[in-house]
This record gives C-alpha cells, sequence and structure tokens, in this order.
C-alpha cells in the first residue's frame, strides 16, 4: 500500500459491508455516488487489491475489503474515545451519545435512563432511533449508534462472531400470555390460569416475522402449531384484540409495562423457559468515552422492579466495563443482520 488509508474510506467501505451497493452507502455518508465511486477506486489503487466484487445488481466485499470494514469499527470508537479525552480528565460527561432500541424499551427503559442523564448531565445531547435488534446491531456497527439496547430469547444460540462488541445483561424480560379473562371476579393468583397447551384450538395474534418464529417456538415446546389469524407490532392493539375475543396472543412483559390492561384481558406469566436477555451493547473500548459510559451505565443502573424486569443473575453488580461486560451475544431465530461483520438475528418486541 503506498499511503496511508484515511477515515472516509474505512467508512465508505463499512457502509458497503451494511448496504450491499455503492449507491446506498454514498447515500448513507451524505456523499454523491460518483464521489464514492472514485474513491473506492483510489482506494484499490493504493492496496493493490481489490475491495469489491460485483454480485448481482450489487457489490460483496472481498477477503480484503472485509478486513478493512472489520478495522472500521474499532478506529470509530478510537476517535470517539479521543474527541471527548479532555472530559474524561475532568470527569465530565458531555457530548453527543446516539442510541438504537427495541420498541418495548422505547416507553420504558430508554425514557427512565434519558430522564436520569438530563438531570445529571445536562450538557449531554441524547438521540434516539427505534429499531429492531438486527438494524440497532447493524447502526452499532456502521456507527451510526454509540449504544445499542437489543435483547434475545432463553434458549437462543450465540451468533454475535464481532469481538468489537461488548454487551452488559442487565435485566431479564419474562413472557406473558395474554387470554381473554372470563366473566365475573378475577380468580385468585395462580389459580385456574390456562396453559399453553390448553390453547392449542384457539386463534392466535401474531407479531413481525420475527416475533411470528417465537411464537412458533413456543406452541412447538408445548406441542402445537398455532392458527395465526391476526398479525401486528402493536402490544396496545394485541390487547384490544384479546378483549375483544378475537384471539390470543404472547407478549414480553416489558410491552406492557407501560400499557393500561383493558377489561376483559386476562395476563398469566409463563414460566422461566421463556425469558428473554436485555443487553446493552457497545463497541469494545467505547466506554472510555465519558458520555457512552454514562449512557451504559444510566440503563444498567435502572430498578428492573420498575419495569417488570428482574435483574439477570448474568449481569453483576459492578461498575460498566466490569465483569459484568461481555462479547455480546444474540439468538439465531432469523434472517442475519446486514453485514458480513458478525451476523447476528434477532427476535423483535
Amino acid at each position: 500500500m503506498d499511503d496511508d488509508l484515511d477515515l472516509q474510506t474505512l467508512r465508505l467501505v463499512r457502509a458497503l459491508a451494511d448496504t450491499g451497493t455503492i449507491t446506498a452507502a454514498a447515500a448513507a455518508l451524505g456523499h454523491s455516488q460518483p464521489a464514492a465511486s472514485a474513491r473506492l477506486r483510489r482506494a484499490e489503487r493504493r492496496s493493490g487489491q481489490p475491495l469489491v466484487r460485483p454480485a448481482g445488481r450489487g457489490v460483496v466485499l472481498t477477503e480484503a475489503g472485509r478486513r478493512l470494514a472489520e478495522h472500521a469499527v474499532h478506529v470509530q470508537a478510537a476517535l470517539d474515545a479521543a474527541r471527548q479525552d479532555l472530559d474524561d480528565l475532568a470527569g465530565l460527561a458531555a457530548g453527543r451519545v446516539r442510541v438504537a432500541g427495541f420498541p418495548s424499551a422505547s416507553s420504558t427503559l430508554v425514557p427512565a435512563a434519558f430522564g436520569l442523564l438530563a438531570r445529571a448531565h445536562p450538557r449531554l445531547r441524547l438521540e434516539y432511533l427505534e429499531a429492531e435488534p438486527p438494524e440497532a446491531l447493524a447502526a452499532l456497527r456502521a456507527g451510526t449508534v454509540d449504544v445499542a439496547l437489543t435483547f434475545s430469547h432463553a434458549g437462543a444460540s450465540s451468533a454475535l462472531e464481532d469481538d468489537g462488541f461488548l454487551a452488559r445483561t442487565p435485566f431479564v424480560d419474562g413472557s406473558v400470555l395474554v387470554v381473554p379473562a372470563p366473566p365475573g371476579p378475577p380468580p385468585p393468583t395462580g389459580t385456574g390460569a390456562p396453559a399453553l397447551a390448553d390453547l392449542a384450538d384457539a386463534p392466535w395474534i401474531a407479531g413481525c416475522p420475527r416475533c411470528r418464529g417465537h411464537l412458533l417456538d413456543v406452541a412447538a415446546a408445548a406441542g402445537f402449531v398455532p392458527r395465526i389469524v391476526l398479525e401486528t407490532d402493536n402490544a396496545l392493539a394485541v390487547l384490544g384484540m384479546v378483549a375483544a375475543g378475537l384471539g390470543v396472543a404472547v407478549l414480553p412483559g416489558l410491552a406492557l409495562a407501560a400499557a393500561a390492561v383493558p377489561d376483559g384481558v386476562r395476563l398469566v406469566p409463563l414460566g422461566a423457559g421463556h425469558d428473554r436477555a436485555v443487553h446493552v451493547v457497545h463497541g469494545r473500548g467505547a466506554l472510555r468515552v465519558p458520555s457512552v459510559r454514562a449512557v451504559v451505565e444510566a440503563v444498567t443502573g435502572l430498578d428492573p422492579g420498575d419495569h417488570g424486569l428482574r435483574r439477570s443473575p448474568r449481569d453483576p453488580s459492578g461498575p460498566a466495563g466490569g465483569p459484568g461486560a461481555r462479547p455480546a451475544a444474540g439468538p439465531a431465530a432469523g434472517p442475519a443482520a446486514a453485514g458480513p461483520v458478525g451476523p447476528v438475528s434477532e427476535v423483535d418486541g
């Protein structure tokens, strides 16, 4: 290589990994397509080898391109740390932190943590993107967010191979069976509750494709295939449909934490085998940036009981990035997330 790599080239290669086309990568970076193509050609001349190859109507990275895409994650984290190093010396949290999180965190964990941060660190500028776990992790890889809130269900296998990420797993979220309530006064807690197998012939309400996959797994464990008649990603809509007698459903407890459960609906907690783990994911070394550290500590330090969660045994009560930090993990329940580096799939909710 006859010249040093520059940050814009690394960002372009990372964007190509995530989008698959030069046009989309250029748009993601705010560049024109001709400028992105010219930069790519220049980088290939400097490296002496191709960084992409055609694939259908788009491109895929060569081995050289994949190596550069992997380095882009680490370089971005190092630049973020350098940019706020003076704040670190002063013990201050300032600047901008971009967070992505799944929908049921948007009305619970996110406002609680952001409220604490606004009071404790008024100089901190927070931005939020609602995204399902695969999209949130793709944004973290691309450097468009600094922290990703994700989750994985119990029993899901680890599919995240990018060692540029670390994850805390502070909370456990239980699944809830949502069924019509029989007329009359509610029965005592724990009595007369239907089991999943009792609902084998009932009409079911499912969510998006990944949520549907989780429902199919839950039902298969109970020995039946659910007859899905309605689909919606909206937890409030699910409650309304169940109250109207249109079907039954399984929802994560966090999706119900901020919802008013209507009359005519009964919630039945499922067993620990249907729990999901809530993760706070960031780049390796990102906690050197005081603003990112403040966000991670604010989320992981929330009281789980305020949101119907439990403290995870996988997350010791230590400082962020301490013994509770571990390589990020995710389930393999659906299509892999965009990008050849560290594919991951997670169910939604």
